[in-house]
């Protein structure tokens, strides 16, 4: 198995008929999870050991220099779940397969949960391992700004309506196209903030266009070239930045027509994260590499039960 170019029907299922033939059992699903862990070999999280072997139970592995019994799904999101891994596969099948995801109502229907509160934990879940860690920063040309998020604000706009404001920031690979996008949701509206994030996810020597507010020229004295435009007096504000427009429309859609409305606030931020996984993934053909990427991830991050789920802001 390559992590680094994985191949269709080498490394993972390209059609739902080959995910049911790949994955017909529970072993199945374990021997998969051996090789997104381990692509070199088992190796032992106690000593580095990379002598082993398997005992009775099929999740673990015996290190045969301290001895230490390690299961494949120690320390990842299957992190003792009593439910089969092959319904984990198949959530995370659902999750990646159709272009713009499911619903927690969705997902009950389609694996038979008794509960929708069942559903919805497993989405977050799966949405907690959407970002990976130390992704590359966005380079180039970049269109930074904030859009807002919410219900209808009758008589208000923008920074004085009661949405939530969300930072975008778009790479600009050409006059017609769009790359990488990063999300954050925002405290407050407001321009110092901006300058924050985009200091996070945005190279230094990249071009950062913005609106023009005074605070963001501090973009220039940092190492970047700080293009502004006249947002504030433009008649069509939406042919200024036009990527950070799109993106904040294409978001508001799906947020809309996949999840309905079931957006909460405490949790955006989550859901920002698996737009980003889709949006950044748009271009790809192989539905099932990203659900290779999904769970080459889901055992590379740790587990997230329910009370820290519901509790998350």
């Amino acid at each position: 198995m390559s992590a680094e170019h994985p191949k269709g029907g080498v490394d993972y299922p390209r059609t739902f008929l080959e995910f049911r033939d790949w994955f017909p059992n529970e072993d199945s699903c374990v021997e998969f999870l051996d090789r997104l862990r381990w692509p070199d070999g088992f190796v032992c999280p106690e000593c580095d050991g990379r002598d082993g072997w398997r005992i009775r139970q099929r999740r673990m592995w015996m290190c045969a220099s301290c001895g230490r019994k390690t299961s494949v799904t120690a320390g990842t999101i299957f992190h003792r779940s009593h439910t089969p891994l092959s319904t984990w596969f198949a959530a995370a099948w659902f999750v990646t397969s159709t272009k713009n995801g499911t619903s927690a109502l969705a997902l009950q229907h389609q694996l038979g949960f008794g509960s929708y509160e069942t559903a919805w934990a497993w989405l977050h879940k799966l949405r907690r391992v959407m970002v990976r860690p130390g992704r590359d920063l966005l380079s180039g040309v970049v269109e930074l700004d904030e859009t807002f998020i919410g219900g209808v604000s009758v008589g208000k706009d923008g920074a004085g309506s009661d949405k939530l404001p969300v930072r975008i920031a778009v790479e600009r690979v050409s006059p017609t196209k769009l790359g990488r996008v990063r999300f954050e949701v925002a405290d407050a509206p407001g321009s110092l903030g901006l300058v924050a994030f985009g200091f996070h996810v945005i190279e230094p020597g990249s071009t950062v266009r913005t609106d023009g507010a005074r605070m963001l020229r501090r973009f220039a004295d940092h190492g970047y070239v700080h293009e502004a435009t006249t947002v504030y007096n433009s008649p069509d504000k939406s042919k200024e930045l036009p990527g950070v427009h799109m993106v904040a429309s294409l978001l508001k859609r799906w947020l809309t027509g996949t999840l309905h409305y079931r957006a909460s606030e405490k949790h955006l931020s989550y859901y920002l994260d698996e737009y980003a996984f889709r949006f950044n993934r748009r271009h790809s053909s192989a539905r099932g590499m990203l659900f290779y990427r999904l769970l080459q991830q889901a055992v590379a991050t740790d587990p997230h039960p329910l009370t820290e789920l519901i509790a998350a802001s």
